[in-house]
């Protein structure tokens, strides 16, 4: 459509460090947390008087605010549900020992995303900065 109106296309949005990393981690457990749900309706993991379908719904639902969570990291405050969201998976535990794994090797690569992620973000900004006052 830019062609036609003869305007310039619109660069991209810079995204930041951090709001790609984590994107890509909240993604990927999406994804093993459905697995997760499967794996509680299929061992019948939860307490009695609950019908063993609702680990799949509860892993659907967990997946799908992960999912939207990944395209609410460009906000500051998405960050903080997805740290929310490493909460519910780590309370999955409970029910399925074996999430534990999940959360240890999730919870560590968001936690790289988030904190780490911030931490080379601001030193690529200094050096941005030092390289624009030298020029």
């Amino acid at each position: 459509m830019a062609e036609l109106t003869g305007d310039a296309p619109r660069a991209p949005r810079y995204r930041s460090l951090p709001e790609k990393l984590g994107q890509v981690v909240l993604g990927f457990e999406a994804i093993i947390v459905f697995l997760a749900g499967l794996a509680v309706y299929g061992l019948r993991a939860l307490p009695a008087g609950i019908e063993p379908w609702w680990g799949i719904v509860g892993g659907a639902v967990v997946a799908l605010a992960m999912f939207a969570t990944s395209g609410l990291l460009r906000r500051r405050w998405g960050f903080a549900v997805g740290w929310a969201l490493q909460g519910v998976v780590a309370l999955g535990a409970v029910l399925v020992p074996a999430i534990l794994l999940v959360v240890l090797v999730f919870g560590g690569m968001w936690a790289y995303a988030t904190i780490g992620g911030g931490r080379i973000e601001r030193r690529i900004a200094q050096q941005r900065a030092a390289q624009g006052d030298s020029n």
